[in-house]
């Protein structure tokens, strides 16, 4: 493992000998690979990972995102052999056997037989794990369709060429099976996600990586919400925003504002609990002189993300019986179910019970198979994308709401929300 101090390549000796620290400079090993189990990391990994998810140290990023992004690159470290090599693989090894036992006597038939069936079973277990991503799930199911074609394909060669018909009847039923699973699993959209590893595990890495190279410069510490209201110049006040971001949760607007979002996008950015408390009664004044104001929500997928342009609608804290027309961006369940994104899907019984509490006016603005999903406890949180994606999306949605009377704008008025409440068609 390379030293991130000097660049020294310390092997497991050399890291022993000098008590988990470098044989030439003596900088400490945050990470010791051997040591660990479930998932391995080291050094160099984590410094890369920081570089990545902050866009080479240029953009903020939350606690949650940092733990999302390591599982997904762990998650790809980890996924084992591509479906498409396993193909591959059986094409060679059957032709291979085959052709090697087709004139013998003996024609050890279960031989390719044994290996396709083992593969298939391999590749179905593969779609039904929550530790791969949706899209290695998706492949998986794919080639479980592609290998039934091919055990369909050995069964007629041994009826062709050997007339061996009860390799293939067996051969035709597995195949047969291999590809109904595949269909079947591929029109899957609802299996949850879990984490490599705990959120105990990573917040031990981050302390152990702060405690010998400093603080991570970029990662935002929690959002503080109780400062008290703080004065704005009138000179300041006296103006108004053409756009508010309404965020779900403090750590979200937190971030935004970390990232200069409000100053690139001339827009205002509060939370639904009111970050930042010291400005949010002044900038609340400064939004309700503006007509035109356009209100962009953006929430998790999840019952409390999904009653937020209800409680902006309704709350005499923000805009009831107004024509100000508020856009939810997302995330929503027909978003995801339509997504080809691989979105990290969770689910737990305190979001299905939510779910079955939300207003009717929410619940009849879902379509049956949205109700299905969210009634089965799924949610999808905003800080499960990157910062460079969250802001990429965000910009995209508002660019996108310049003219909502468009045919062509990808955004349709909600039912039950009032004639100025639009959704976006996809998230992104």
């Amino acid at each position: 493992m390379k030293c991130i101090q000097c660049g020294t390549d310390n092997k497991l000796k050399d890291r022993t000998d000098n008590l988990g620290g470098c044989s030439n400079c003596q900088h400490k090993f945050a990470f010791e690979p051997t040591s660990m189990t479930n998932v391995k990391i080291t050094d160099p990994f984590f410094v890369k990972a920081i570089a990545d998810i902050s866009v080479n140290h240029t953009l903020y990023f939350t606690n949650k995102q940092f733990l999302y992004f390591l599982d997904k690159r762990l998650r790809g470290k980890s996924s084992g052999s591509h479906p498409l090599v396993l193909l591959i693989f059986l094409i060679f090894t059957n032709t291979f056997l085959i052709l090697s036992f087709l004139n013998t006597s003996l024609n050890p038939f279960f031989i390719p037989l044994l290996i396709d069936f083992v593969v298939i079973v391999y590749l179905f277990q593969r779609t039904q794990s929550n530790k791969v991503s949706k899209k290695i799930r998706q492949a998986c199911a794919r080639q479980l369709r592609r290998v039934g074609i091919l055990f369909i394909l050995i069964g007629i060669l041994y009826l062709l060429v050997l007339q061996i018909f009860s390799v293939f009847a067996v051969s035709v039923i597995i195949g047969m099976i291999s590809i109904y699973l595949g269909y079947r699993q591929l029109g899957k959209t609802g299996l949850a996600q879990e984490f490599l590893f705990t959120q105990d595990q990573f917040k031990g890495w981050i302390d152990r990586w702060t405690g010998i190279n400093g603080d991570i410069v970029r990662l935002l510490h929690p959002p503080l919400e109780t400062i008290a209201p703080g004065t704005v110049h009138p000179d300041v006040s006296a103006y108004s925003f053409d756009r508010l971001v309404v965020c779900d949760s403090a750590v979200i607007a937190q971030f935004l504002i970390a990232n200069n979002f409000h100053f690139e996008n001339n827009c205002a950015i509060l939370s639904i609990t009111g970050y930042p408390q010291s400005i949010f009664d002044t900038t609340m004044e400064m939004l309700h002189r503006n007509p035109d104001l356009k209100v962009y929500a953006l929430h998790d997928c999840s019952p409390k993300g999904m009653n937020l342009v209800n409680h902006l609608r309704t709350s005499p804290k923000w805009f009831p019986n107004t024509n100000v027309a508020i856009i939810d961006i997302g995330l929503l369940p027909r978003q995801i179910i339509a997504s080809k994104r691989g979105m990290f899907v969770q689910a737990n019984d305190a979001s299905a019970q939510a779910a079955k509490q939300l207003s009717p006016e929410i619940r009849s603005s879902l379509s049956p198979e949205e109700l299905q999903w969210v009634d089965a406890g799924h949610f999808v949180e905003l800080e499960s994308f990157s910062p460079q994606q969250l802001i990429h999306i965000l910009n995209r949605g508002i660019a996108g709401s310049r003219d909502l009377d468009s045919a062509d704008t990808g955004f349709f008025i909600v039912g039950g929300f009032g004639s100025d409440t639009y959704t976006a068609q996809t998230f992104g």
